[in-house]
């Protein structure tokens, strides 16, 4: 059976494959979507969850957001942004709104006919999938769950996750999936600070446990996004989320690989990756840098090299390009070592600006930034180090990193008193002309000088 496709404009006839009984919790569930009378809980309000919650706002639906950060509730109840990358007017809009509460009590899920799981998928001390909050934000879906529920898992995970872990969570319950409540995975596709596809205009995948799980599932996100894609199982929908990220990082190590040999070679690679783009089929532009970042693709590919091991086998391609990219950030500090030493100086001492701590261009995502091991590894070698992000004005503690410590103003002065400018993020915020005007040393790691060439100091790629 192949994907299916339904558009936001066929919504209000989507055709559903199961046969759903009149007075059947599953009917009586699909007309509340029919008529927008669904109340819809998202739980976790962050990078997912938000705008996710803001696109069913705006279709019509009553929408709880549930965290366990009290300073979100507490900035959403006031309309003020903790995402820059989102607009103040979302904020405002779902202040403004008799249709959006959001909370901190689990209590409220008693409310909500439809339940949407996007909470953090990170990794364990040994690479391991930590499953902490998808299991815990079921395990509070559960506590609450009623017959006529239709609960979501957006996060990413490995395959098998919904079935293997949600189900019997909720079944706990004593409830059974597709007769009381309904179960469907449906991954997101977020890319923070991206302005040609939002949550609305982005194809969604909808794969269920069993098939009036998705059609429900399908219904919902038909009437609120343009494009939903139904695939056959939640396995499925899970491996695809996986496969669309491994894609990205085995190609971005690629190029990263590729930096340092051409480098020595005397090339240019963002010369030769713009040449090799020209041809129009069989190749598609990545670009190397200081390390990954976001929470998708340094994270996600090894949800599926854990899984892949249960059943017997190594991913040695996926691991390779986990151990290339991880590596990036050392490279970018030895070359800081070189360009330090040709100004006879050593790392030891030197006062370092690092311009960019967020993970990409132009937002304020540190979502496992490069930046973080890149500062903690100067410092401990005795390295001063300060920063500059004009999207980042403090930075925010880290799992494994306490790094305190608050961006400092790009100024004349501030560049004369460095001893090297290492640049991570090219962010159109940054004067860069300034950097080549007053920088001694700059180790650039993302071709953001190239337009200055020649600078005042010296240059160093990274």
């Amino acid at each position: 059976m192949r994907a299916t496709e339904t558009t936001h404009q066929d919504a209000p006839s989507v055709a559903l494959a199961s046969s759903l009984i009149p007075g059947s919790a599953a009917a009586a569930l699909r007309e509340k979507i029919e008529r927008r009378e669904a109340c819809v809980a998202v739980i976790g309000l962050g990078y997912v969850g938000l705008p996710l919650c803001a696109t069913l706002h705006a279709a019509g639906y009553r929408m709880l957001g549930i965290d366990i950060d009290p300073v979100k509730i507490e900035m959403l109840a006031a309309g003020r942004p903790y995402l820059e990358h989102v607009g103040a007017d979302v904020f405002t809009t779902l202040r403004d709104s008799e249709r959006f509460e959001a909370t901190t009590d689990e209590a409220a899920l008693e409310r909500a006919d439809v339940v949407i799981l996007c909470v953090p998928t990170p990794l364990g001390r040994h690479r391991e999938p930590d499953m902490t909050f998808v299991r815990g934000s079921t395990e509070m879906t559960a506590r609450h769950l009623h017959a006529g529920q239709l609960v979501i898992l957006e996060s990413t995970t490995y395959p098998g996750t919904t079935r293997e872990l949600c189900l019997p969570l909720l079944e706990a319950s004593g409830l059974r999936c597709g007769r009381d409540f309904f179960l469907a995975f449906s991954p997101e596709r977020e890319d923070p600070g991206r302005k040609d596809y939002t949550t609305r205009t982005t194809p969604k995948l909808v794969g269920g446990v069993d098939d009036t799980s998705a059609d429900l599932a399908v219904q919902l996100f038909s009437s609120a996004i343009d494009q939903v894609v139904r695939v056959d199982s939640a396995e499925i929908a899970e491996a695809a989320k996986l496969l669309e990220n491994i894609y990205r990082a085995v190609n971005i190590a690629l190029v990263n690989e590729l930096k340092p040999v051409l480098y020595d070679m005397g090339i240019d690679i963002w010369k030769v990756i713009e040449a090799a783009a020209t041809k129009p089929f069989g190749f598609q532009p990545f670009y190397p840098g200081p390390g990954l970042g976001g929470h998708c693709i340094p994270i996600d590919p090894f949800y599926l090299t854990w899984r892949a091991k249960e059943f017997g086998h190594n991913t040695r391609f996926i691991e390779l390009a986990g151990e290339i990219n991880r590596a990036m950030p050392y490279y970018v500090i030895r070359r800081l070592g070189e360009g330090l030493n040709q100004c006879g100086k050593a790392i030891k001492g030197a006062r370092v600006l690092i311009c960019g701590v967020a993970y990409k261009a132009n937002i304020d995502d540190t979502r496992e930034t490069p930046a973080a091991e890149i500062i903690a590894r100067l410092q401990e070698a005795g390295a001063v180090i300060a920063y500059h992000d004009p999207h980042v004005p403090t930075f925010p503690r880290k799992r494994d990193y306490d790094i305190r410590m608050d961006s400092t103003p790009l100024t004349a002065q501030t560049l004369q008193a460095q001893d090297a400018v290492v640049i991570l993020v090219r962010h159109r915020r940054v004067d860069y002309g300034l950097i080549a005007r007053e920088a001694a040393l700059v180790v650039d790691a993302c071709n953001a000088m190239a337009p200055f060439v020649p600078i005042k100091g010296v240059r160093i790629e990274a």
